[in-house]
Parts: C-alpha cells; structure tokens; sequence
C-alpha cells in the first residue's frame, strides 16, 4: 500500500495515526510511546507546552526536523483566543498548518461550532492551513470543509472518555460526504477503537489520552499504530455483505454423503 499515503493540504504522510504530547509522566515516556507509535504528526497544546525550544521543551526530544508539529488551540474558548494563539505559533516556529480547537464548555469539553467557524474563516484568510476539530455533525464538518479548512475533524466521543464511537452513523455520512480528509479525533479509548474509525473510511485517527493513560503506553502506542494499519486495510478490502442467516464456508457441490 506504498501508494496509499495519507496527503493533508498536499503534504504526503505515511502514518494515518496522529499523536498528542500531553500527559505522559516526562518528556522521555513521550518520546518512546511516539516512536512506537510510527505517527508524523504530533500536536501540541500550546497554552500547556512549551515549544520555543526552551530547555525541557518537547523539541528537545522530538525532533521538529523528524516529525510534523500541529500546534493546536485547546484551550481557546473564544474564536479570537484561538487565532491568537494559532498566530503566536506561526511567529515561535513558522508553523501554519495548525489544528483549531475552540471549546464551548469547560465540563464536557465540546466544541463551540460558531466560534470555531468565525476562527476558521479568519485563520484561512490569514494563509493558515486549519485542521478542524469538531462535533459529529454532518452539516457542520460540511461548512468547515467550505470555510477552507484542509481536514476535518470530528469527535468520537467527548475529549478523554476513551468510550469510543459514539456516532458511527454521523462519522460514515461525514466521510461521505467529504472531499478533504476527515480525522477521527477524541474519545478513542483502545486499539479497536482506532479501527472501527478506519473501517468507516475515515482518513486517519488523533489520539493522545488513550496511549498516555494506557498501564503501558509504548505498549498501547505500537497497539494503535497496527490498529490503524488494519482497519484502513479492511476498509480497503472491503467488508463482505452482512447476513441475517448463516451461509455455510463450504459448498455442497463434491460432498461425500453417507448412504
């Protein structure tokens, strides 16, 4: 499947799995369960880690040369907190293609559609390539597709619930309905998680609380690499037809009867 990489606002990736950096015990466990990983892209929440290349910073262990930030918004919960923060990102390391991230309430952690579409439409206009995290609506990832962000990205589950897919009819109709590459992001709690997103046709999965909450992280983190690997491959293959009976694995034809 060499010929199958994943291509966001045309950069090329060979992973499919996009990591996050946060709330691992030390940069170090960071580093290992990223490797295991296999992703590309990493991002980071720039109101939570340094990355000005401050001694201690995650560059010190992940080399910006190697991997693809995505410096993300999280934590924003207005439209102009998240262009400045997004901005303050492009002038520290000349980064402009960015995950947007605009929350409407602090308890669950949703996004807030309206402020993320005014952020979107104004980080586009300012030559920002936005990757949109979002909710599971298929008119809304529809609009910030339109709006000109280069991949959309709606939530399995709220942020951190590691329960799931929620929605898999919603993240289906979105995929369909695409035509930027659509990410599954939030509340995958285990590898087959990260497959069913794949299996739907979804063009990759961002995860982070998963790997670093995991017992073993690295262990988890080279989990969900192949976990990825398989459900983009079965979604490739494409599933056979579901039944409502059973069909024998044998044919009839050439048995030998008794009698």
């Amino acid at each position: 499947m060499s010929n199958d990489d994943l291509i966001i606002a045309g950069r090329r990736f060979t992973s499919r799995l996009l990591v996050g950096t946060g709330k691992y015990k030390d940069f170090s466990q960071a580093q290992a369960a990223i490797v295991a990983s296999g992703a590309e892209i990493i991002t980071v929440a720039l109101r939570r880690v340094s990355l000005a290349g401050d001694k201690g910073s995650i560059q010190d262990v992940l080399d910006p040369e190697h991997y693809t930030y995505l410096p993300n918004s999280a934590g924003c919960f207005t439209a102009e907190e998240a262009v400045r923060t997004l901005r303050l990102a492009r002038e520290a390391g000349g980064w402009t293609l960015v995950k947007l991230e605009v929350i409407g309430d602090k308890k669950t952690l949703y996004p807030d559609i309206q402020e993320t579409l005014k952020a979107a439409e104004i980080l586009v206009k300012d030559g920002f390539q936005v990757m949109a995290y979002t909710s599971d609506d298929p008119v809304v990832a529809k609009r910030l597709e339109t709006a000109g962000c280069v991949a959309v990205m709606p939530l399995a589950a709220p942020i951190g619930s590691g329960l799931g897919i929620q929605n898999p009819l919603a993240i289906r109709t979105i995929v369909e309905n695409a035509n930027v590459p659509i990410l599954v992001d939030a509340g995958v709690g285990t590898a087959s998680d990260a497959s069913i997103a794949m299996e739907l046709g979804c063009d990759g999965v961002l995860l982070n609380t998963a790997i670093a909450e995991a017992q073993d992280p690295i262990m988890m983190a080279a989990a969900m690499k192949h976990a990825v690997i398989a459900g983009r491959l079965a979604y490739k293959a494409g599933r056979m037809g579901r039944r409502n009976v059973a069909s024998a694995s044998s044919p009839e034809k050439g048995m030998i009867h008794e009698g």
